[in-house]
């Protein structure tokens, strides 16, 4: 039986005490890389979110398979957010639709986390309506016409199938359950909440393609709120690169367990 299959769902739960100190830790480091940011010109500023948002782009379009060129990426960015280097390179539709989402999510991070935003997103990620050489629904839920949403890693031809998401019929309430307690959940640690807001969206995986990214732009937005600040100085994707193994391991183990999250490092 999957998480999402249990009564008690979504109402994830963990021990604040166990983990207090994580989060206390992640905080110092927080204000010491405030710290070092404050010791920095204006320019210097620019050119480390530039370049640390031109990494979390890369990184998260690679855990996907998906390698991008940095040079172009940035390029992209700087365009859409109007420096110097804006038109460089030549636009390309892989890079504008993944740039334009994570600008959204962080930039304006603090506009409401909807349906239609993230029908947006996706729609951005998959301007053609295929992924790769394969036609799917873009812009809306997917529908399971080809058989039940499974969550898979590894090559293609050999994938390994980590778990089965929620069928189709059960996404347009399951999506509008999780926006609401994206925007009106009370009293959590924003920090948490980004860990907790992550592991929820891929349960549900409600999209055709383009779950990863999604849900890693959703974390990236909550710790934008979390951080009161629309620059992003380091990369949540860049770190699942990192530990792309035991991020898979603990995501697979998560889904057949409890809802009980504190030992989940997805949430540490």
């Amino acid at each position: 039986m999957y998480i999402h299959e249990l009564k008690e769902w979504p109402n994830f739960n963990w021990n604040s005490d166990a983990l207090s100190p994580l989060l206390d830790r992640v905080r110092k480091r927080l204000s010491a890389l405030a710290e070092q940011l404050a010791t920095l010109g204006f320019n210097e500023q620019l050119e480390a979110g530039l370049r640390i948002l031109t990494e979390d782009v890369v990184r998260t379009s690679e855990i996907e398979g998906k390698m991008l060129e940095p040079a172009q990426v940035r390029s992209s960015i700087a365009r859409k957010l109007g420096l110097p280097e804006a038109g460089v390179h030549k636009e390309d539709r892989d890079v504008e639709g993944i740039v334009a989402v994570v600008i959204n999510a962080t930039q304006k991070c603090h506009e409401p986390l909807t349906k239609e935003r993230l029908w947006s997103w996706h729609a951005a990620l998959f301007p053609t309506g295929y992924s790769e050489l394969k036609k799917i629904l873009v812009g809306t839920w997917r529908d399971d016409s080809e058989g039940p949403m499974q969550v898979i890693s590894g090559r293609a031809g050999n994938p390994f199938v980590h778990f089965e998401a929620p069928g189709h019929l059960r996404l347009p309430l399951e999506m509008e359950k999780f926006c609401t307690w994206f925007e009106e959940v009370q009293g959590l640690d924003p920090i948490l909440k980004a860990a907790v807001a992550h592991l929820y969206f891929v349960t549900i995986h409600p999209f055709a393609d383009g779950n990863g990214r999604i849900a890693r732009a959703i974390a990236d937005l909550a710790l934008a709120r979390a951080d009161n600040m629309t620059q992003r100085y380091y990369s949540m994707s860049a770190q699942i690169v990192v530990e792309r193994t035991e991020y898979y391991d603990t995501l697979e183990a998560s889904q057949s367990a409890t809802l009980d999250i504190t030992d989940c490092p997805l949430c540490q």
